[in-house]
């Protein structure tokens, strides 16, 4: 994967703590700054992930009253078994 080169100015206390941390990891500071960076961003997937599973599950019933167990859509709001509406097949 290619590098791209980042500056970011930092106060000298973080700047030593970087490179304190970096150098008990035995890496760059550049390597170090770099991990913290995808660990933070893995956190944000999971965060979102949770969040999302957290939904589903007090959303639960509401789905499962509208695409019923089979996830096919058996509710009114597709319009079956209504005789109105507009439906959603065109739209899959």
């Amino acid at each position: 994967m290619a590098k791209t080169q980042l500056n970011v100015r930092v106060d000298e206390t973080t700047a030593d703590a970087a490179r304190r941390r970096a150098m008990q990891r035995g890496m760059s500071v550049n390597r170090y700054i770099e991990e913290l960076v995808k660990q933070d961003a893995g956190e944000v997937g999971r965060t979102f992930v949770e969040a999302a599973s957290d939904f589903m599950k007090q959303y639960e019933s509401v789905f499962a009253e509208e695409f019923g167990e089979s996830g096919t859509g058996t509710g009114a709001a597709t319009g079956r078994g209504t005789g109105t509406g507009t439906g959603r097949e065109g739209k899959r």
